[in-house]
């Protein structure tokens, strides 16, 4: 009896751990399916095929996953990408992006799970957001310049990041930077870094909200049980808010 919540406990990780390996699946098959299974033309799916690298899913499901969504592999994807706009409680600004089978059964979902915010406002709310290419990375380098290693790198701006903001970060004795680029600058920003000593811990395309509602400590606990909700659900890719 003694040691059953530790069990229970196992299964949850376990769970959790093989819900993420799925959602990276299907951001590889998707990506491939909209930009090709050549991973050097297609920024998109770079990125993504990088993000599994780092959660250890095997080579063999990548690449399986990048034949199907490319459609050279003998079964052929049925996912189709899904973003919705909304916003979570207190108004923040929040965009979801979903891979889903079956989007008859993902709206009416999604509805259920905007209860305490707004989805389908009239109008766009990205306009709040900047989509660009994001590149988090550390070098071991103390007092590394990070302007000029974006201007080599050729990313558009940069910003120091310590471990509070990217737990991959080691706590000491590195420099961290998140770099933003070109959707399309991506991977070669990814492949400058790495070949000058940069460890990439984040390659992605996102969305970084131009500003940031204040909140109280209260109002923060009930917009981060919101998202957790949200990203919860199978067909959740990422979700992106103006909330930190």
């Amino acid at each position: 009896m003694g040691r059953q919540w530790l069990h229970a406990k196992r299964a949850v990780v376990n769970n959790r751990k093989g819900q993420i390996v799925g959602k990276l699946v299907k951001e590889i098959t998707v990506a491939a399916k909209l930009g090709g299974g050549d991973l050097a033309a297609n920024a998109r799916l770079f990125a993504a095929v990088e993000k599994a690298k780092k959660a250890s899913v095997t080579r063999d499901v990548i690449e399986r996953a990048i034949h199907k969504g490319a459609g050279t592999g003998g079964e052929k994807t049925d996912l189709t990408a899904v973003t919705f706009e909304g916003y979570a409680p207190h108004k923040i600004p929040v965009v979801v992006e979903c891979y889903t089978d079956n989007v008859q059964r993902l709206a009416p979902e999604m509805r259920v799970l905007f209860k305490k915010g707004i989805l389908g406002t009239t109008g766009s709310n990205k306009f709040l957001f900047d989509h660009l290419g994001i590149v988090e990375a550390y070098t071991p380098a103390a007092g590394a310049d990070l302007e000029a290693a974006a201007i080599e790198a050729g990313a558009n701006d940069f910003a120091p990041l310590g471990h509070n903001e990217n737990d991959d970060i080691p706590a000491e004795g590195v420099t961290g930077a998140r770099f933003l680029c070109e959707r399309t600058a991506i991977h070669s920003v990814s492949e400058w870094l790495k070949a000058n000593g940069w460890t990439v811990i984040t390659s992605e395309m996102g969305y970084l909200a131009k500003s940031y509602p204040e909140l109280n400590d209260a109002e923060r606990v009930e917009v981060g049980e919101f998202l957790h909700a949200l990203e919860d659900n199978d067909d959740v890719q990422r979700v992106w808010a103006a909330f930190r």
